[in-house]
């Protein structure tokens, strides 16, 4: 089995992004004669599944405040939170019937850290590995090029206060035909570990866990794939007009729609959404305010538009909101548009 990491030029790269794309490039780009596992950490990230909205899974202000990184990747799930306390081992391997099978998916992890002395490791559902009733791993495969392309978390310490808020959307009044992701305890593999490795670094213990899944004794004897600069060029495409693209991220969140209200200087407004691909497809406004002229002016401007906030000001720019609104303010619309609900 081929060991490929997100190594460039000696240096490690945590970026989560980019060991998404990484994986996917190696997926459509590199056949080797042997299996290919991908273990790695990374900076904060949340990772939604390819059919849920974005907007339904995260509050979008704790994301932006604290640089945790949103990606959509390819496959079906829920939505994670993982930082640089969570090993991720991800694997392409031949199909000899283990596609779907997530319990001889997990076998090789749970022996590895049952030989680590979390004795108490045990797969529960479908797709989880728990601990004392508090999950600790979470699986997802699909199939790429006649190849199984699967993995899984290992939470060996997690920040739970990101976790807890990140993942806590703040978009109250929404109603999405997106899948929706179930929520479960969480819980840790440190405390469990044997003595001798309660103080193991995360790259300690992804190097551990390596070791054990490839049948070596140290990482230095693993049979690497480097990855080239031609690679590198492609990978940093893929990451450019995909896995940072706000169209792939964003845009891609199923159907759904949601309503604001609030109160100004000018009057009461009650907005009225639908929102495909991240852009608003309908829009109705209702309100008390006093207007010259027809509301319909505005909703139709906004149509069209990307559910963010420099592209809605834009949209407005051009418009007298007082003939529409009186003393109501683009800017205060644009709040209520984004407002927490």
């Amino acid at each position: 089995m081929y060991l490929i990491e997100p190594i460039r030029n000696g240096q490690y790269v945590s970026d989560g992004a980019v060991a998404l794309a990484m994986q996917v490039y190696v997926q459509q780009n590199v056949f080797l004669d042997d299996d290919i596992l991908f273990p790695y950490y990374c900076d904060p990230k949340v990772e939604i599944g390819k059919f849920q909205n974005a907007l339904i899974e995260i509050n979008e202000d704790y994301l932006k405040e604290n640089n945790i990184l949103l990606v959509r990747r390819d496959t079906g799930g829920g939505a994670i939170y993982v930082d640089k306390g969570s090993v991720n081992v991800c694997y392409l391997i031949q199909d000899n019937g283990i596609f779907g099978d997530f319990k001889r998916a997990y076998q090789p992890a749970i022996k590895a850290l049952h030989e680590l002395g979390a004795v108490e490791v045990e797969q529960t559902g479908r797709n989880d590995l728990v601990i004392e009733g508090k999950k600790v791993s979470g699986a997802a495969m699909t199939i790429s090029n006649n190849r199984v392309y699967g993995g899984y978390s290992l939470l060996l310490d997690i920040d739970e206060e990101a976790m807890s808020k990140v993942l806590n959307p703040n978009k109250k009044k929404i109603e999405s035909k997106g899948i929706k992701s179930v929520k479960s305890r969480v819980g840790t593999i440190r405390p469990y570990l044997a003595e001798e490795y309660q103080s193991v670094t995360t790259e300690e213990f992804k190097n551990l866990i390596t070791c054990k899944l490839l049948g070596i004794e140290s990482i230095d004897q693993a049979k690497r794939y480097v990855l080239t600069e031609e690679d590198w060029a492609a990978i940093d495409k893929l990451v450019a007009d995909k896995y940072k693209n706000w169209e792939w991220n964003y845009g891609n969140s199923p159907q759904y729609s949601y309503h604001r209200d609030g109160r100004f200087a000018g009057g009461t407004v009650d907005i009225h959404l639908e929102v495909e691909k991240g852009r608003i497809a309908k829009c109705r406004i209702y309100g008390d305010f006093f207007a010259k002229g027809n509301i319909d002016e505005v909703e139709n401007k906004l149509i069209g538009t990307r559910l963010l906030e420099e592209d809605l000001q834009a949209a407005l720019a051009d418009l007298d909101m007082a003939h529409y609104f009186g003393k109501i303010s683009a800017e205060e619309l644009v709040g209520l548009i984004l407002s927490e609900g």
